[in-house]
């Protein structure tokens, strides 16, 4: 494993305030069952050499993982989820929402077809406040003189070297077109467009892989920064997306910075665009609770998808013509949707409610532990995200016909996605202080 011996000292919202503001991919070489055993799971792997059993943490429920290896006729082993079936067949690269130690957690996942990971202050909040695997890095880090938050980045860099090196072959085996991990600038950070610019470049220096994506949040001031960080050769996951006027625009600016780069070769210059879904429906669904007409009621549930729809429609627009194909002639690729917010956080809506629908080819769709047991356990694929297109018109008009304002949704969701994790980040720093006090080291 990759990890960090010295760091220079982490950049912090206050460090870059400003006035203005071909390797194959991993594939089975045994048969794993995993079993299950108390609170824990066992896996049970067999190969022409050795049968063993190993724990490993139940990131998925044992009976989802069975089916991740068959054995054809002449005793090779085929690549046997619903994820493998969603890529090959419909061009769709499932990823894991999620990032903890020990990173080797992520193997069994890869082999079952999850091709990337994203993460977020949320979720880097929960792994090390929640787990002593952080525990003697940390120590050491504020022993030899780290205060706080240079400790927290260096705890985050490590993890994501980790798990970039696991992505790795998935990455050399698409060209640079796949296996990326995610790591977010701080949150602190987003009504900063210098200020992201800087933090993105150290960031991206410091985790020193070809396969991470910085990512940085789609706000007004922030998209100035992302096409200044795709021009620096840089690429990046524009993340808090949740609206199409905001889509529109962070794609003009990866094009932008594309353009603006001077790079004969773009082809290792790669983005994604993750549009979030499911945290629509909750905002929607309630202003459509307060109006209270059997109409209004009806279409609860049926906004977010119909809007990610709509976005994929603009996708397919903005990455065609004289313009894009200019750009594809320097080894351009497209900037992907991603699909993020994947978990139903309704319990009476259909649990794959935000996948299944949003199946498309070069598209992603990144899941949490629900979402994701859910799809390999009953998920169907099937090319969904254009199927009916005129419905999702026809929805999104009946939204707007009834009063919801989709600018009013698109800008309160990002306020409120900003502060989630600015209080997260807030958080995870208060966490490594009672941290370091219950290890009895020096309080910074």
């Amino acid at each position: 494993m990759a990890s960090i011996s010295k760091l220079s000292t982490p950049p912090t919202a206050s460090h870059f305030s400003t006035s203005s503001s071909s390797q194959p991919s991993p594939t089975i070489r045994s048969l794993c069952l995993f079993l299950p055993n108390n609170t824990n799971t066992n896996a049970l792997c067999l190969s022409s050499s050795n049968l063993s059993i190993r724990p490993t943490r139940p990131i998925i429920a044992p009976s989802l993982l069975v089916r991740c290896s068959q054995i054809d006729g002449n005793g090779s082993h085929v690549k046997g989820t619903t994820l493998h079936d969603l890529y090959e067949k419909q061009g769709q690269s499932p990823w894991y929402d999620n990032l903890c130690r020990p990173v080797t957690d992520l193997l069994p996942l890869i082999e079952s077809g999850v091709r990337g990971v994203t993460s977020n202050p949320a979720i880097f909040q929960k792994a090390i406040s929640t787990s002593n695997a952080y525990n003697e890095q940390f120590r050491e880090l504020v022993q030899a003189g780290k205060d706080i938050e240079s400790a927290y980045w260096e705890l985050v860099v490590k993890d994501i070297q980790d798990a970039c090196k696991l992505f790795e072959p998935i990455y050399d085996e698409t060209d640079g077109g796949d296996g990326y991990v995610s790591v977010e600038v701080s949150p602190g950070l987003a009504d900063d467009t210098q200020g992201t610019i800087e933090a993105a470049k150290w960031l991206h220096k410091k985790v020193q892989r070809p396969n991470v994506y910085i990512k940085i949040p789609a706000t007004a001031p922030c998209i100035p920064s992302i096409k200044e960080v795709i021009a620096s050769g840089i690429s990046v996951n524009v993340t808090l997306i949740f609206s199409l006027a905001r889509y529109e625009a962070v794609i003009d600016a990866y094009l932008d910075g594309l353009e603006a780069s001077g790079l004969s070769d773009l082809s290792r210059v790669t983005s994604v665009a993750s549009f979030f879904v499911s945290r629509v429906d909750t905002l929607v669904d309630k202003m459509l609770e307060k109006i209270g007409t059997p109409e209004a009621l009806d279409l609860r549930g049926k906004a977010a998808n119909a809007q990610a729809a709509l976005a994929y429609q603009v996708y397919q627009k903005k990455f065609s013509g004289p313009r894009w194909e200019a750009l594809v002639k320097k080894g351009a690729k497209k900037q992907r949707l991603l699909w993020a917010s994947t978990s139903v956080k309704n319990p009476a809506y259909p649990d794959t409610l935000y996948v299944a629908p949003l199946i498309g080819p070069d598209t992603v769709s990144t899941m949490p532990d629900q979402a994701l047991q859910a799809f390999i356990d009953h998920g169907t694929v099937g090319r969904t995200i254009d199927a009916n297109v005129s419905e999702a018109e026809g929805i999104y008009s009946a939204l707007e016909k009834l009063g919801i304002e989709w600018s009013y949704v698109g800008s309160q969701l990002e306020l409120e996605g900003v502060d989630s994790f600015k209080k997260s980040f807030d958080s995870l720093l208060d966490s490594l202080q009672e941290k370091a006090n219950s290890l009895n080291l020096v309080s910074l």
